[in-house]
C-alpha cells in the first residue's frame, strides 16, 4: 500500500518522507499562495483557482476569503451557498465535506490530521487522518477548531472559540472547550 493509500484509508502513514504526498502538498500550497495574492476585485480568477484546488464544489454560490490554506485540496468538498471568512485552514489528509448553507467565521481550523501518542512513531513524522463532515445550515463562530473524525449535524451553531473533539448532533447549539451541546435549536 502506498503512503497516500494509507492516508486515505485512515491508517498511520508517513507524510513527511513521501515524494508523492510532498508534491501534492506543494501544488496545493502554490494554488493557495496564488489565490491569496489575487486582487479582491478578481473574483472570477479566485473562483477559478479554487475550482482547481478543491475536490468538489456544488454550484457557483461559494465564497472563500483570503487567506486560505489547505494541505491537498482534493479532499475538500463544499456545498452550495458556502462562505468561509478570512484565515480558514483545512488540513485535509482525509475527506472534509461541508453541506449546503455553511457559514464559517474568521480564524477557523479543520484538522483531519493527528499524530500517534507514542513518541517514537510521532518523532518519525507518522500521522493519521480521519474525515470531518459538516451538515447543512451550519454556522461556525470565530476561532473554532474542529478535530479529526468529527461529524457536525445539520442546523447546528458552534459558538466562537469552541474546540470540537466529539460529534455534535443536528439541531444543536454547542460551545466551549471541549465543545458541548448546551441547547437544542
Amino acid at each position: 500500500m502506498t503512503e497516500k493509500e494509507k492516508m486515505l484509508a485512515g491508517m498511520i502513514y508517513d507524510a513527511n518522507n513521501n515524494a508523492e504526498l510532498e508534491r501534492e502538498r506543494t501544488l496545493a500550497k502554490e494554488l493557495c499562495h496564488e489565490f491569496n495574492n489575487v486582487s479582491p476585485t478578481e473574483t472570477g480568477r479566485q473562483r477559478e483557482i479554487l475550482r482547481q484546488l478543491l475536490g468538489k464544489t456544488h454550484g457557483d454560490s461559494f465564497t472563500i476569503l483570503p487567506a486560505f490554506w489547505c494541505d491537498y485540496g482534493y479532499n475538500i468538498e463544499i456545498g452550495a451557498n458556502f462562505f468561509a471568512n478570512h484565515n480558514t485552514v483545512i488540513l485535509d489528509g482525509a475527506k472534509v465535506k461541508f453541506g449546503d448553507n455553511v457559514f464559517i467565521a474568521p480564524n477557523c481550523s479543520f484538522y483531519t490530521a493527528g499524530h500517534p501518542l507514542d513518541v517514537e512513531r510521532r518523532n518519525k513524522g507518522l500521522e493519521y487522518a480521519y474525515p470531518i463532515t459538516i451538515g447543512d445550515n451550519v454556522w461556525i463562530g470565530g476561532n473554532v477548531t474542529v478535530c479529526p473524525g468529527v461529524t457536525i449535524g445539520s442546523n447546528v451553531v458552534i459558538g466562537a472559540g469552541a474546540v470540537v473533539v466529539h460529534d455534535i448532533p443536528a439541531n444543536s447549539l454547542a460551545f466551549g472547550v471541549p465543545a458541548k451541546v448546551v441547547k437544542e435549536i
